[in-house]
């Protein structure tokens, strides 16, 4: 079975015999595999009336167990944005209900930021519909095979994960 990828990287075997293009059989696929996933997932959340930032707020909030709160800093360091990004998110989140601010109780300056109810169901659904939308996208892989993609995928990108 021919791809995309073979015919690249054919193509710059004939035009550049010079260079080692091989780091392409690999990357340019997971490149493209990123573009794809990228668009079903947006497609996912779009079907719950969620953008792509919004589900990561949310999500991150919702891992964070109950009472599904963190701090503004918190929320920095899982979905890696600045801060007044952050804030113009969750003052958005806020004005649709799905998180509120509360006052830390640990510091009078600080404030907590909670998923409603609102924003819990959201979370939970748009999951639910990630996943389903996930599975049909590696249908093609048993079991094994998404074990083992899987294991491979995180010896690439766990130094990443490391110097992050």
């Amino acid at each position: 079975m021919e791809d995309e990828v073979d015919r690249l990287v054919a193509a710059w075997r004939r035009e550049r015999p010079d260079l080692d293009v091989e780091p392409l059989e690999v990357l340019s696929r997971v490149s493209r595999l990123a573009r794809h996933l990228d668009r079903a997932r947006r497609t996912a959340f779009a079907e719950h009336g969620l953008e792509p930032w919004e589900f990561d707020v949310l999500t991150a909030l919702r891992r964070a167990g109950s009472p599904y709160q963190l701090s503004p800093g918190q929320l920095l360091t899982q979905t890696l944005v600045t801060s007044g990004t952050m804030t113009n998110r969750i003052d958005r989140l806020t004005g649709k209900g799905l998180v509120r601010r509360l006052p830390d109780p640990d510091d009078r300056r600080g404030v907590l930021v909670r998923l409603t109810d609102d924003g819990r169901d959201k979370a939970d659904q748009a999951l639910a519909g990630l996943l389903a939308h996930e599975r049909e996208l590696l249908a093609q892989l048993s079991s094994g095979q998404q074990d083992e993609l899987a294991a491979l995928l995180r010896r690439l990108i766990a130094p990443f994960d490391r110097a992050g």
